[in-house]
């Protein structure tokens, strides 16, 4: 941002942006999306209108565009009275609009100008005229950051659309250094495993934010999206390259779940709030019953089941290490839901394909290998309770192999950084094995620890299966779908069920509910490193 511009916002306040752009009734794109994008990404969203369109998922049927002199009155409504922290410039439509607008932002600089040429549709078609596209370009010069589609990339940069990332990001690279501005490169219109993106500045410099292609023709309005989102992240102070890793991330997300809004029956929506919406639910603070209905004593498998738990109608999949006998296969059953909660997070889906952000997974690994030093102590406990010696020497085996894995794949990864303090779910989470292994009946402590072996032996082997070549994860993959780990998960299935064979009714129940809570804790842990932006 250049030096000549206002400050970024007052501390400890939030951006407020503005969106100039048309409109979309439907809500995908235009100022409905880039309200919600400036929402999601933690600004207050204002808006300006360069044209009123009537469209809905399957086009555009009309265009009405108020002139210029109304265009100059609701900037000056905004600019009179507010203090703009940034503006984010989507369709303009004429070289008039074009003009007025450059003009207007010239008299008026902001902390951060980001702009998204709107220069042609998805079908291909032309939006501006040769005169528009110039004055379109003139302003591009102005901004500090442009977001151009890869057909409107070929346009500003006079060659034909690329078709792979390295010929796009050469053409950014190209026009960022023509127009003294930072371009983001899209991959989202080229085909294959990854729709990455990039941010070229204009010395030549790229970085790079891998993201996993989703099959979905519901991304209506992404361009939109991800422009607001960028800029609202740019005026809260944060680099290009933070920035536009925040924006691809949350709209990742938002188009992993589009298909789930059914908004239209043409090219829909994405879900711009699923974010949001997912934050709030973690954030809950009401008592989990995974079983409301489950009797205090549990006389036989069946009874574990007999209540409407809170996974009815989940599909329950066979696990592919399997259960050991009727009570972990029950074990099993009711903790369905929570494993395909587990799958379906962004973190574990995005370390499968290799597109994970890489600080998500060193704040894992930071969060695990303190889980690791307290799980440790836990197992070992437990051997202390064990009602025989092969068990027993069980436990005290996995105690001392919870340090060895700490120290190869946790230190390999982040070196000889600092010990992490336990973030409120490590905490959590090793409080609850800990009562579990020296409070309570042995059962209870064996089906508490559980999780950690099953659930993680279950994500590992399901990623394992598909996960590419090059996955910069794979030594994570290695550890949990390995046969040395699986080996051991074996065991511990086989002395959960002797246990549940050998405890009474009542102890059964509580360690019914040890695990059920640890599987949970597990779900929680996985997903906090997705909770901390």
């Amino acid at each position: 941002m250049t030096s000549s511009r206002p400050v970024l916002p007052l501390q400890g306040s939030v951006p407020r942006v503005l969106s100039v752009a048309g409109t979309d009734p439907t809500g995908g794109a235009g100022v409905q999306a880039d309200i919600k994008a400036i929402c999601e990404a933690g600004g207050f969203a204002m808006t300006v209108v360069t044209a009123l369109v009537a469209q809905n998922t399957h086009g555009v049927r009309s265009i009405h565009t108020p002139d210029t002199g109304f265009l100059t009155d609701q900037l000056d409504a905004v600019f009179d009275d507010v203090r703009v922290d940034a503006v984010k410039v989507g369709m303009l439509g004429t070289a008039e609009i074009t003009r007025t607008v450059t003009d207007y932002l010239r008299a008026h600089p902001v902390p951060v100008l980001v702009v998204d040429p709107v220069m042609v549709a998805t079908s291909g078609d032309r939006l501006l005229t040769p005169d528009g596209e110039k004055a379109l370009v003139g302003l591009c010069r102005l901004a500090d950051v442009i977001t151009p589609n890869l057909a409107e990339l070929a346009v500003l940069s006079g060659t034909g659309q690329a078709t792979t990332l390295p010929e796009a990001v050469d053409q950014g690279r190209h026009l960022a250094a023509e127009l003294g501005t930072t371009v983001i490169v899209k991959g989202g219109h080229l085909t294959g495993g990854g729709a990455d993106n990039a941010v070229v500045f204009p010395d030549g410099e790229v970085h790079t934010v891998p993201v996993a292609r989703i099959a979905t023709h519901n991304t209506h309005g992404t361009g939109c999206s991800l422009s607001s989102a960028l800029t609202t992240r740019l005026a809260a102070g944060e680099s290009v390259a933070a920035a536009l890793s925040w924006a691809t991330r949350w709209l990742t997300e938002a188009i992993r779940y589009a298909d789930d809004l059914h908004v239209g029956t043409g090219n829909g929506p994405v879900d711009h709030t699923h974010r949001s919406r997912r934050l709030a639910a973690a954030a809950d603070t009401t008592p989990w019953h995974h079983v409301p209905d489950m009797p205090a004593a549990l006389e036989k498998p069946g009874d574990l089941l007999s209540g409407q738990f809170d996974g009815a109608g989940t599909t329950r999949k066979p696990p592919r290490i399997p259960a050991a006998g009727p009570w972990t296969a029950a074990l099993w059953d009711a903790s369905a839901h929570i494993h395909r909660s587990v799958t379906d997070l962004p973190f574990i889906t995005d370390l499968g394909s290799g597109t994970l952000d890489r600080d998500d997974f060193s704040f894992y690994l930071a969060q695990d290998a303190v889980y690791l030093s307290l799980y440790s102590p836990a197992l070992a406990s437990l051997a202390a309770s064990a009602p025989d010696q092969e068990s027993a020497l069980f436990w005290v085996k996995g105690a001392a192999e919870c340090l060895e894995e700490e120290a190869e794949l946790h230190r390999n990864w982040n070196g000889d950084s600092a010990p992490a303090l336990p973030s409120p779910v490590t905490g959590a989470y090793t409080s609850h094995l800990m009562r579990c292994v020296r409070t309570r009946d042995h059962v209870v402590g064996a089906a508490a620890v559980l999780p950690c072996y099953w659930l993680y032996a279950e994500v590992g082997l399901e990623l394992a299966a598909s996960s590419p070549a090059d996955n910069p994860y794979s030594a994570w993959l290695e550890t949990y779908s390995g046969s040395d780990f699986t080996d051991s998960v074996r065991q511990a299935v086989a002395l959960v069920e002797k246990a549940f064979e050998d405890a009474g009714p009542a102890a059964r129940a509580e360690a019914a509910v040890a695990y059920l809570d640890a599987s949970r804790w597990e779900l929680e842990f996985f997903d906090q490193a997705s909770r901390r932006h």
